[in-house]
């Protein structure tokens, strides 16, 4: 008990600290002050009364959502002792690994650096400054000559860091039920099994309402979506982010989607919010780093060949290139197992206080990063809005798609996730695909990899990005894959090659997300 409360006085004197150096902290500071003049403000009982004055005001609203916020991706406690590492990432060898991996990707930057003779960071000159400037908004019509840039690299060179992962403490223990775990992921974590993933998916149950499923033709909208748009309109003009994350785990309605997310990241385009993009825009203007190119590059071979999102070409290098240069999601690092990228100033080599971070905000693309951001462009139209909306949903989320660590919504064990379920519930389909050489994995991490962006219909994605927003959770990527695999095992039980498998399951773009989903969770004998 005195533990918890110790727990307890600890975040909340972090999170305080956190918010001091917000801009929601000196608004209310001023807020207060103004207060003062007002009549029903008395002096001896001051503080109730300026307590009372912020609750019918909405502020008291806003700072239990800027609250809410900071919790949502707060680490969970750990020892007063632990050094700050331990808060990255607990186990030794994860951060070992991630080390090792961060050098190689480290290592192919700087020798595509050497080989094009191009130097990390150079300061355009005005002339390329004013090009660059007028054309911001058709961005995509300007065609350089990337062939000889390459993606530092792909969801495949990763998964195979992925699969040599092992601890050390494993090597010679007597742990049979460990061994008999045949997939490709091979690292003991702890991870759901369906009654557990039950219960956390428990509003996504056969006899609750879900949009995805009760707003089909079939279903008269009176039943369900005509009501869940009138609370949902309830929760917006309440404007309580536990309130909308717990609407959105029902699906959001379409004409919504757009303010729920918002709220639920708390995201509200203030004055400086908006200068900030437009500072981050003249970075862009003033500089050209190698990391462009690569946006360029990955931008030109996903997004643009993609039938639902080549239309956001411009948007998408927009809110790129500004992300690559904003030093905030340094922040993230904090409880990213991962640690941003130095380099040195040139002839400075090796000497620390000449060490920055490279790019600037320590996230070296990789391919298919674009594919995060194409999504979110069918629901925002202004760049500084759809910008902020990005870089919350990556600082919560997406950073832990390309991570090694043994946190939960970790890509490792949504791996693990995945297989231990293929495993536990389709035995005979898991080996049948392991005995030919298609290891369900190999197919599926890329999917994992991108949140399925890409891979599915728009309207579906938005519908499974609505609960990864309203669970916090990233753990329903690997239950939709194994869904997926549960729903063509009939076709993959005849398949006897990795490309008749992959043959398969090329096409996801007709899938509907939340009847499988309920399926493989609720209607699946267990």
């Amino acid at each position: 008990m005195l533990q918890e409360e110790s727990d307890l006085s600890l975040v909340i004197a972090q999170i305080v600290q956190k918010l001091k150096g917000s801009s929601l902290y000196a608004q209310l500071e001023r807020q207060a002050w103004a207060s003062l003049q007002r009549p029903e403000i008395k002096l001896e009982s001051l503080k109730e009364d300026i307590k009372e004055y912020f609750k019918i005001s909405g502020w008291e609203k806003k700072l239990q959502n800027a609250v809410y916020s900071e919790l949502s991706v707060f680490p969970s406690p750990s020892h007063p002792a632990a050094p700050p590492e331990h808060l990255k990432e607990p186990l030794v060898y994860m951060r070992k690994a991630q080390g090792s991996w961060e050098k190689r990707i480290l290592k192919s930057l700087n020798s595509m650096c050497t080989e094009l003779s191009i130097p990390l960071a150079r300061k355009r000159p005005v002339g390329e400054q004013k090009e660059l400037l007028n054309k911001w908004n058709e961005m995509g019509t300007d065609e350089p000559d990337l062939s000889l840039f390459r993606p530092v690299y792909a969801p495949k060179d990763f998964l195979e860091v992925l699969i040599n992962l092992r601890n050390p403490n494993y090597e010679n223990g007597d742990s049979l039920s460990f061994r008999t775990h045949l997939g490709l992921i091979q690292v003991p974590l702890k991870v759901k099994d369906i009654p557990e993933l039950k219960e956390f998916f428990v509003e996504l149950g056969l006899t609750t309402g879900q949009l995805g499923i009760d707003d089909s033709t079939q279903v008269p909208p009176e039943l369900f979506e005509n009501e869940h748009v009138r609370i949902g309109q309830k929760v917006l003009a309440e404007q309580d982010s536990a309130a909308a994350q717990q609407y959105i785990r029902q699906g959001s309605p379409t004409a919504l989607r757009a303010e729920l997310w918002a709220l639920i990241l708390n995201i509200s385009s203030q004055p400086e919010d908006i200068l900030y993009y437009e500072q981050l825009k003249t970075n862009v203007i003033q500089h050209d780093l190698l990391v462009d190119s690569l946006i360029y590059k990955d931008v030109k071979l996903t997004a643009s060949n993609d039938d639902y999102y080549f239309v956001f070409e411009d948007y998408l290098y927009q809110v790129l290139l500004c992300f690559s240069r904003d030093t905030s999601v340094l922040g993230h690092f904090a409880y990213n197992s991962a640690s941003p990228p130095k380099s040195y100033i040139r002839g400075k080599l090796g000497l620390e206080e000449y060490a920055v971070f490279y790019p600037p905000n320590g996230v070296i693309p990789f391919h298919g990063f674009s594919m995060y951001v194409a999504p979110l462009c069918f629901l925002y139209h202004e760049p500084s809005k759809l910008y902020q909306i990005f870089r919350e949903m990556y600082v919560r989320f997406f950073f832990r798609l390309h991570s090694i660590s043994s946190h939960p919504s970790g890509i490792v064990s949504l791996c693990l996730l995945f297989e231990t379920l293929l495993q536990t519930y389709l035995p005979q389909l898991f080996y049948h695909l392991r005995e030919i050489g298609a290891q369900p994995l190999r197919i599926s991490f890329k999917w994992m990899v991108r949140a399925f962006s890409g891979y599915l219909a728009t309207d579906q994605l938005l519908l499974l990005w609505d609960r990864i927003l309203g669970y916090n959770s990233l753990e329903i990527l690997a239950v939709l894959a194994a869904a997926v695999f549960a729903f063509r095992a009939v076709n993959l039980m005849e398949v006897t090659s990795l490309a008749a498998a992959e043959a398969v399951l090329a096409d996801l773009s007709t899938l509907k997300v939340m009847p499988l989903l309920q399926i493989f969770l609720f209607a699946t004998v267990t």
